[in-house]
């Protein structure tokens, strides 16, 4: 476990990237503080992974700045960075077995029981070639190599993805039970908001390149009310306020970021739940809104 728990484990600052001519990234902006668990969400395409790649050190962004426990990301915050790519890269003439031996002798801090124990339980095969695996049990060889490395921090792009109901609460329970053990600053990226409900402790979410909300969860949603009522009620409010209005005829229902006490008037009003809350900022137009 870090010594350190009062320096962020991550922090992002106005990073912005580029591919060609589309932007990937547009000022993003956020913490992720040590010993948190953190839930990267957005659409496909929303830069996600480009984000993800940046805070391992793998891609150096064209403005902004990316620190992990203090200092720039990159060769020197390697070893304290377990990372697992959309696509698990792994060699694939090698079998389970060999992969953990060249993983314990890349990898400084690497734990050979846990490995074990990990591959054990995911019921990895040893002597099957990786290439020969299902989609699923290569996933979660990767992860088997990102967690036996006892990272600090780990960064995870769509790691539930090709896994069955199954395996993805047997990993997620993984996952919590690291966390719980030493410490484990976890970011995850998702699409999908089942993967992420009850897991994880702060959300961020990205659209189209921008930081749309940053925050522990149990803040955003006490910060958000769901409003539904007639369509001409919510015509009071400031513009400011409002994240979404979906109509459906002359009612409609709002997600809307309160400044003061909800309004009366004819509205109902309950607290979002996490999929509420999460979708209606994934279904607007981009506009920065601050972190809580």
């Amino acid at each position: 476990m870090s010594a350190d728990r009062t320096t962020p484990a991550l922090e992002v600052a106005g990073v912005a990237h580029t591919f060609g001519r589309r932007r990937a990234l547009d000022d993003c902006s956020f913490t992720v503080p040590a010993g948190a668990v953190t839930a990267l969400v957005g659409r496909n395409g929303a830069g996600k992974s480009t984000l993800l790649r940046a805070a391992a050190g793998l891609l150096r962004p064209d403005s902004g700045e990316v620190r992990v426990f203090g200092e720039p990301a990159g060769d020197g915050s390697l070893p304290r960075i377990g990372y697992v790519a959309q696509q698990a890269p792994l060699y694939p003439m090698l079998t389970v077995a060999q992969t953990l031996t060249v993983g314990s002798r890349l990898n400084p801090r690497w734990d050979a029981a846990y490995a074990h124990r990990l591959a054990d339980d995911a019921d990895l095969p040893g002597a099957a070639r990786v290439g020969t695996l299902p989609a699923g049990h290569r996933s979660r060889l990767a992860l088997v190599m990102a967690l036996a490395k006892r990272p600090d921090l780990l960064l995870l792009d769509e790691p539930l993805a090709p896994l069955d109901p199954v395996a993805r609460t047997e990993v997620a329970g993984t996952l919590m039970a690291d966390v719980a053990e030493r410490g484990t600053t976890v970011v995850l990226s998702s699409h999908v908001v089942a993967d992420i409900d009850g897991v994880c402790d702060r959300v961020v979410v990205l659209t189209e390149g921008r930081v749309r909300l940053a925050a522990e969860v149990e803040a955003a949603l006490d910060g958000h009310l769901v409003a539904v009522g007639a369509g001409i009620e919510f015509s009071a409010f400031d513009s400011s306020e409002v994240v979404e209005v979906r109509a459906a005829g002359a009612d409609a229902t709002a997600l809307i970021r309160p400044t003061g006490s909800a309004p009366s008037g004819g509205l109902a009003w309950h607290r979002p739940t996490l999929e509420e809350l999460l979708l209606g900022y994934l279904r607007t137009p981009t506009r920065q809104v601050p972190t809580a």
